[in-house]
């Protein structure tokens, strides 16, 4: 059986000695711990900066969550044993925080831990059923329109469509969980796109530092149609040699080529998923093309 994390609901534990007090209004929690994974911060992150938005002192978390200032603190910083379902639901419920995508979060960061599924399903039943889901419905709409283009664009990267849907998954309940913020950020399509992007290249194999697209090259309908091997294996080398070119280009550049020229989006369509003006989508694919054909052209001349 796995330990348990230490400590009892309801103990008053007070600050060590010699420490601020913990719980003065407005004083933000003590940093994450370095030791925290990717998939654990990822749900950490946004419970504590919705703790200081809110006001509320640690104490005054202590007495809506029901569990010790230790046990809080401890979770708060990621510190000790992965904290179970039922710590974290009270602090998402005394925050008023959406429990059905944090708990995919929960989920998600505990096999992470290493909790295996019978832990999780465990720490899960402590709690009561959350019912039915509810998201905001402009959130709603926004992933129903995005789902598609978002999938194209993590599998170009991924290649594996599970692992390229738990990345659009992921993003959409980020996006949830903060969707006050990305309503006050100054462009929403453009906020959710650099949340998916990171979420993506998080994931994405790097070669010198950049995605690595090649794999792409095997991907392709035109070399599912050669039907000679060694032109097939022509077709490939020369597609894996675009695609790592590709991968090199500017950010946003990438984006634009990667959703017209790979995941079949219409250019019209392009702005509205990236979050940029038509005009500014144009001249990033005018230039993205320029420094293709460059590449490309110099290619040609050495050989």
């Amino acid at each position: 059986m796995e330990p348990e994390e230490p400590g009892m609901p309801g103990q008053d534990d007070s600050d060590p000695p010699g420490a601020e007090p913990s719980s003065r209004r407005g004083r933000p929690p003590e940093p994450i711990g370095e030791g925290v994974g990717a998939a654990h911060r990822r749900w950490l992150e946004p419970v504590r900066s919705r703790l200081v938005a809110s006001g509320l002192t640690l104490d005054e978390l202590v007495g809506l969550s029901g569990y010790s200032k230790t046990r809080l603190s401890e979770l708060l910083r990621g510190k000790g044993y992965y904290p179970g379902w039922e710590i974290t639901y009270s602090v998402v419920k005394a925050l008023d925080l959406p429990p059905w995508p944090l708990r995919r979060l929960w989920t998600a960061a505990a096999r992470e831990a290493a909790k295996n599924q019978g832990w999780i399903e465990n720490r899960i039943r402590a709690v009561q059923p959350l019912g039915p889901e509810q998201p905001p419905v402009a959130h709603l709409a926004f992933t129903q329109v995005m789902r598609d283009p978002y999938t194209a664009y993590a599998r170009a990267f991924l290649q594996a469509d599970e692992r390229a849907q738990r990345a659009v998954r992921e993003t959409f309940d980020i996006l949830w969980l903060t969707w006050d913020e990305a309503l006050a950020s100054a462009d929403v399509q453009r906020h959710a796109w650099q949340m998916l992007r990171s979420r993506v290249m998080a994931r994405a194999p790097q070669r010198d530092g950049h995605p690595d697209l090649r794999q792409a090259a095997f991907y392709t309908v035109a070399q599912a149609g050669i039907a000679d091997i060694a032109a097939r294996k022509a077709h490939i080398d020369t597609m894996a040699d675009f695609f790592d070119a590709v991968a090199r280009l500017p950010q946003d550049q990438m984006d634009v080529i990667v959703l017209s020229h790979l995941c079949g989006i219409l250019p019209a369509a392009v702005p509205g998923i990236v979050g940029l003006s038509p005009a500014m989508t144009h001249t990033l694919d005018h230039h993205a093309r320029g420094a293709l054909s460059d590449l490309y052209l110099r290619t040609d001349t050495r050989e």
